[in-house]
């Protein structure tokens, strides 16, 4: 068995526009027609009455009418009504009885209708009435000599079928004028309803709810934030995500509409110039006081800009799995380099006892243990941050595996952070000044291979001051040092590390400063407020 498709939500609109165009082309035929007609009526009878008065004033009609003179009243008012667009004109006596009807009726008989008694009386009347020929609008008025005496009745009249066949003629242009009015009307519904289907993505209303539903449902369920905005930077859409990040307490329909300037401080990565013509992705920016890593996605309709999608995550908690993930690598690139040190070191202890050269093998042995010693010790005994000392002792052994030496001023000395910056930001700051520096020295033949840390809360500061014998920096990308992505070295694998340092030391409200060291290579010099 066949079932019964229900009719689409366009077809259905469709259908509705043309019954209510129709219903109101109905209505307004109807009214007009009324109207008109009545007017009609009203101007006819108003010319017959007039036909009538002048035709009762007519000298030789009244003469005619006072001797009953029926032949001279039928050539006169033959040759009168032949000028006339009336139906009939009737001439009766003074008692209601006919002298003369242009259809040629009998005479001297009965005026028929019953309104000849007011015309009698000195009046003239409009009536409509049945008469010898059928229903007609009449128009009469008295015939009265020079005594002012009613010697007859004037009856000029409109056959009502002459009436409406008249009035059916002057409607044909408004019927026409209709019928073109419902043809743009019907064309009107049929590409109003094609472009509603085109705009709603030939879906229907159940459909779109659905989606809408389940676009609010995939939105909350993201855990970075979303905010959609359109050109005038009106809100659109937000996810719960952008909300608790940005501490929104107002509701949805506060929210829907609302310029976003007033929950987020003017910043270039939103209110740029730029975000016209290109889209960001992965931009490390302030949204009031948090840092965040965005993206902003045009939103691009049939090759127009609409607005745009701004997605954000909390820079601290990509930023902790980050550093937990450096950590890692960190204490497995130390350990490595231990164990590639002590195996040179056994292999040289191996050779000097298989020479039997004992002697020299145990100086070996006292030369390094001391020199080490000496490191760890020193390092252990000025940093009293733990996670400091575990980084300042990779990057030591490090440096010594790659060819380096650094070296720590002898004034060094860390008690605490201040609560401005975390131990995490901390280490992001030293490990990425000491990493460009080992970086710009294995670049640079002609350097001394030589870095040189000095790091001291002595003050009412945080100093951290980072010098190298490297490739220094060029002179194209100084004034762009600190954006994310600039980088003299490889932008595959750099470009991040003097972003990270300039951002976390912004938040922990101190400054950087460079400059180039003699002979080569840069000092990097951090400023943080205890």
């Amino acid at each position: 068995m066949f079932t019964k498709r229900p009719l689409s939500f366009t077809h259905k609109l469709f259908v509705s526009l043309l019954l209510f165009s129709l219903i109101c082309l109905a209505l307004l035929q109807s009214y007009i027609w009324n109207v008109t007609e009545t007017a009609l009526y009203r101007s006819l009878g108003e010319k017959a009455q007039i036909q009538a008065k002048e035709l009762s004033v007519i000298p030789n009609l009244i003469k005619y009418v006072e001797d009953k003179n029926t032949q001279k009243i039928a050539e006169l008012v033959t040759f009168i009504f032949e000028q006339s667009d009336a139906s009939y004109i009737v001439i009766g006596d003074n008692h209601a009885y006919r002298l003369f009807h242009t259809a040629n009726s009998p005479l001297y008989a009965p005026m028929v209708g019953g309104d000849n008694i007011e015309v009698l009386n000195g009046n003239s009347i409009i009536t409509i009435r049945e008469g010898s020929l059928g229903s007609s609008l009449r128009g009469k008025a008295p015939i009265i000599n020079i005594n002012k005496e009613v010697i007859g009745i004037v009856s000029v009249g409109y056959m009502i079928d002459d009436i409406y066949e008249l009035h059916k003629k002057q409607f044909i242009p408004f019927i026409l004028f209709c019928s073109m009015l419902f043809f743009a009307l019907f064309m009107f519904s049929l590409l109003f309803a094609k472009a509603i289907k085109k705009q709603m993505f030939n879906l229907e209303p159940k459909e779109i709810a659905l989606l809408v539903k389940s676009q609010k449902s995939i939105m909350e369920s993201i855990f970075e934030g979303i905010i959609a905005i359109d050109l005038n930077y009106k809100i659109m859409n937000i996810n719960q995500s952008a909300r608790n990040m940005l501490n929104i307490k107002i509701t949805d329909n506060q929210l829907i509409n609302q310029n976003l300037s007033t929950l987020i401080k003017s910043t270039d990565f939103i209110y740029g110039q730029a975000n016209q013509i290109e889209d960001v992705h992965d931009h490390i920016c302030y949204f009031n006081d948090i840092i965040v890593i965005a993206s902003r996605i045009r939103v691009i309709i049939d090759n127009q800009i609409q607005g745009w999608v701004i997605t954000f995550r909390n820079f601290n908690d990509i930023n902790l799995l980050s550093m937990q993930l450096t950590q890692i690598t960190q204490y497995v690139d130390n350990l490595r380099t231990l164990r590639h040190e002590h195996l040179n070191w056994m292999a040289t202890l191996s050779g000097l006892i298989y020479m039997k050269r004992y002697d020299e093998a145990q100086a070996f042995i006292t030369l390094h243990s001391s020199d080490n010693q000496k490191s760890l010790d020193f390092i252990t005994q000025h940093f009293k941050v733990p996670a400091i000392c575990g980084l300042l002792i990779g990057k030591y052994s490090k440096s010594h595996e790659i060819g380096l030496k650094l070296i720590f001023d002898p004034a060094c000395q860390l008690k605490a952070l201040p609560p401005t910056i975390t131990e995490t930001e901390f280490m992001s700051i030293v490990g990425n000044l000491l990493d460009n520096a080992f970086n710009a020295c294995l670049n640079n033949p002609q350097g001394t291979k030589t870095i040189q840390l000095y790091l001291s809360d002595a003050t009412d500061e945080i100093v951290l001051e980072v010098s190298d014998q490297g490739s220094g920096i060029d002179d194209a990308i100084r004034d762009s040092i600190f954006e994310p992505g600039v980088t003299s070295q490889n932008p595959k694998e750099h470009g991040i590390g003097l972003h990270l340092v300039s951002t976390y030391t912004k938040k922990a409200k101190g400054y950087i400063m460079f400059d180039d060291n003699q002979p080569h290579g840069a000092i990097f010099s951090v400023f943080i407020p205890k």
